[in-house]
């Protein structure tokens, strides 16, 4: 072996080691990977780090013409553990085909060409028509040779009529990312019976394992956001349907007093708290941004049902010069709510709420303040799920945020930042 070719050798079982390291620390660190598919990449990448283990021992056995029986004995676990990356795309296609392993053809014929293959290998050590080793440690092929390397070409052409035939069974990222593995292995193991490319050919396994492991990562990571969008829609679904019992008795109640006192305004007010209840619940339905009028509406309207309870001491300043921006549904409302519930002090003045929004070159801030009472010292260390709702579906639907401060002249100030792309033409 020349020096040249000996040191890209070296380079290249190097590179798979850390390679198969990189691959093994992602896919356990990666919230996105399901179970399944965390257990399957951890298993596939240690094997193939194992292969680049024994790979390097060959290396470095291979000059040392005292080491003919260590070289021999590392070649067997070269062919042994060589099968199992090939053989594993087997049992992702039945996994993302949703096939049980039992009873399945493509299975049995994995099993009898892997104990094929075996059965070349035990008769290899008793023979020489399959490869052989010397005295002095030089490695030759039998004239048997590319017989021993058939059960393994025929595995991965099984696996890729396999995963053709299922084709309309996976996503187009599996089948993209099992195509890319199993082709080019195919042609390499072809090679690989003509000329002597055994390190490469794990090498160009072990790329193409990260390739498929980036695709069906990305995969995942769409669902996992999904998943997460979802939550983040039942969270506000359950805020919704969470609304605060005294608001709804007090509301029923002043409408109640308000039939016989003034029966035009109770008329209204029963239409506002009307509106607001549609608003609500229309909100269960939207998982995607939603204008910022809707919001402002609906803020209106609950309002106009709080000040209806309240009399003269509830009073609200609007400056929102700038509308044409989306934001997730529920978040001014349950913002302007929250700021009633802690800054109402029957003891104190009235309570005055501004709502503002500003166009900025980020995007849009929009600002909720009050004068009341704002935040018991208390309250800073409980928790406060309507808050958190909020600021976690401005950052997933929008990437907006949340900041909280109480103002210096009393009270506090919510201020919500919406990015850019938020903004309507």
């Amino acid at each position: 072996m020349t020096d040249w070719m000996n040191a890209v050798e070296y380079i290249l079982a190097g590179a798979l080691l850390v390679m198969m390291a990189i691959g093994i620390t992602f896919s356990a660190s990666m919230p996105a990977l399901d179970k399944w598919n965390k257990r399957y990449f951890i298993t596939l990448f240690s094997l193939l780090f194992l292969c680049a283990v024994i790979c390097l021992l060959s290396l470095i056995f291979y000059e040392d013409p005292t080491k003919a029986a260590t070289e021999k004995v590392i070649y067997i676990f070269e062919s042994l553990f060589i099968v199992v990356p090939i053989f594993m795309p087997t049992i992702f296609i039945l996994h993302c085909s949703r096939e049980k392993v039992k009873r399945n053809l493509l299975f049995y014929a994995m099993i009898a060409l892997i104990g094929v293959y075996f059965a070349f290998l035990i008769v290899a050590q008793f023979t020489d028509v399959f490869y052989y080793v010397t005295p002095d440690n030089r490695f030759f092929y039998g004239t048997l040779y590319k017989l021993s390397l058939v059960p393994l070409v025929l595995i991965m052409l099984l696996n890729i009529a396999g995963i053709i035939i299922r084709r309309k069974k996976v996503s187009k990222k599996h089948f993209t990312a099992l195509l890319i593995y199993l082709l080019p292995m195919t042609v390499a193991i072809i090679l690989h019976m003509f000329v002597s490319v055994e390190l490469f050919v794990i090498f160009g396994m072990a790329l193409f394992a990260m390739i498929m492991f980036g695709l069906i990562l990305s995969d995942n990571m769409e669902q996992y956001a999904r998943q997460q969008r979802e939550i983040a829609h039942q969270r506000a679904s359950v805020m919704v349907l969470q609304m605060r019992p005294h608001f709804i008795y007090n509301t029923m109640t002043t409408i109640y007093y308000l039939c016989k006192q003034d029966a035009d305004k109770a008329q209204q007010v029963t239409m506002d708290f009307t509106n607001y209840l549609r608003q609500n619940f229309n909100a269960i339905a939207s998982e995607d941004p939603v204008p910022f009028t809707d919001e402002l509406k609906h803020t209106q309207s609950y309002l106009a049902v709080e000040k209806a309870q309240h009399e003269n001491n509830l009073f609200v300043e609007y400056d929102t010069p700038f509308t044409h921006f989306r934001l997730p549904p529920l978040t001014l409302q349950p913002l302007v709510e929250n700021a009633v519930k802690h800054g109402m002090d029957p003891n104190a003045g009235p309570l005055t709420i501004s709502i503002r929004t500003q166009q900025t070159d980020a995007g849009v801030l929009v600002t909720v303040e009050d004068n009341g009472r704002g935040f018991d010292p208390s309250d800073e260390t409980k928790p406060h799920p309507a808050l958190d709702n909020i600021e976690s579906r401005l950052k997933q639907q929008c990437g907006g945020t949340l900041t909280i401060s109480p103002r210096k002249s009393g009270g506090m100030s919510v201020k919500v930042r919406i990015p850019l792309k938020q903004l309507e033409p």
